[in-house]
C-alpha cells in the first residue's frame, strides 16, 4: 500500500535549498510509515529538496520492529492477536520502539547535507531543545551492539539519555540513493503496564516538563528552524481528509 497527499506539494521552482516542513498528524502505524517513504521519494526525486520534517502520533498503541529484526517473540504475537498492541515493521533500523504516548519525529535529507544533519548534529539541536525545556540530555555509551528486542534497553552514542539514565531518545536511519530517513521516538509518557509487558522491564517515567506534547512538538520545530537562513523553508499541511490510499 501506498499513500499520496491529494492536495499536490508544490515546490517553487527555480528555488534551491528548499525544505519541507510538514505538519503534526496522528495515524495508524502503517499509515506513517507510508509517509515518511512518500518523504524520502521526494527528497530523491526532486532536486530543490534538501529535506523533510515531520513529528506525528500513532493512533493507538503500536509496537514499530527494526528493518533487520527477522523475528519476534511470542508473547509479543499473543499481544497482537489480543489486541493488546499494533505491530508494524519500520525501514529504518535498531530494535524494537513501543509508541505509546510519545512523539515520533522523522527527519529525511540528502546525502550531501550528511554533515549538516548528522546523528551528532541532530544530537545537539535536540540536547540544545530540551535543555531550553528544562531537561538535560547526554549522549549514550555503547558505539556498537547487537539488535536488541528492546530499542530502548541499548543506550548507542546516536541516542539520548536523561540525568537518572533513562534512554529517552532512540534514533535509527535508513539509505536509499543517496538520501536518508532518520527516524526517532521521543518517549515522554509510555504505558508502563504495556512497556513491562512487551519488554519485561520497566518504563522510563513520564516528562514532567509542564508542557503537552504538542506543545513540545512547536518548541522542537521552532528550534530547528532558528539559523539556518540559507535554507527556504516551506509548510506542508497534512491532515486526515487529504490523504487518499491505493493499492
Amino acid at each position: 500500500m501506498k499513500i499520496i497527499i491529494n492536495k499536490t506539494t508544490k515546490l517553487i521552482l527555480g528555488i534551491e535549498n528548499q525544505a519541507l516542513i510538514f505538519s503534526t498528524n496522528n495515524l495508524p502505524g502503517f499509515d506513517q510509515m507510508a509517509l515518511d517513504l512518500n518523504s524520502l521519494d521526494q527528497t530523491i526525486s526532486n532536486p530543490e529538496i534538501i529535506l523533510t520534517l515531520r513529528f506525528y502520533y500513532w493512533t493507538g498503541d503500536w509496537l514499530s520492529i527494526g528493518y533487520h529484526q527477522k523475528e519476534i517473540p511470542l508473547h509479543w504475537e499473543n499481544l497482537l492477536l489480543n489486541g493488546e498492541i499494533n505491530i508494524v515493521r519500520r525501514p529504518s533500523g535498531g530494535g524494537a520502539v513501543l509508541h505509546s504516548g510519545g512523539i515520533t519525529y522523522s527527519l529525511t535529507f540528502k546525502k550531501t547535507y550528511y554533515k549538516v544533519l548528522s546523528y551528532e548534529m541532530v544530537n545537539n539541536w535536540l540536547i540544545k531543545s530540551f535543555r531550553e525545556l528544562g531537561l538535560n540530555l547526554r549522549c549514550g555509551n555503547s558505539r556498537k551492539s547487537q539488535i536488541k528486542t528492546n530499542c530502548f534497553g541499548t543506550s548507542l552514542i546516536s541516542d539520548l539519555v536523561d540525568h537518572d539514565g533513562f534512554k529517552r531518545i532512540g534514533s535509527a536511519q535508513f539509505r536509499k540513493k543517496g538520501a536518508f530517513l532518520q527516524h526517532g521516538e521521543i518517549q515522554t509518557n509510555p504505558s508502563k503496564d504495556l512497556w513491562f509487558k512487551l519488554f519485561k522491564e520497566e518504563a522510563p517515567p513520564k516528562l514532567n516538563l509542564g508542557l503537552t506534547n504538542d506543545e513540545i512538538v512547536q518548541h522542537l520545530r521552532n528550534s530547528f528552524l532558528k539559523n539556518k537562513s540559507n535554507i527556504n523553508f516551506k509548510n506542508v499541511e497534512i491532515n486526515n481528509k487529504n490523504i487518499r490510499k491505493f493499492s
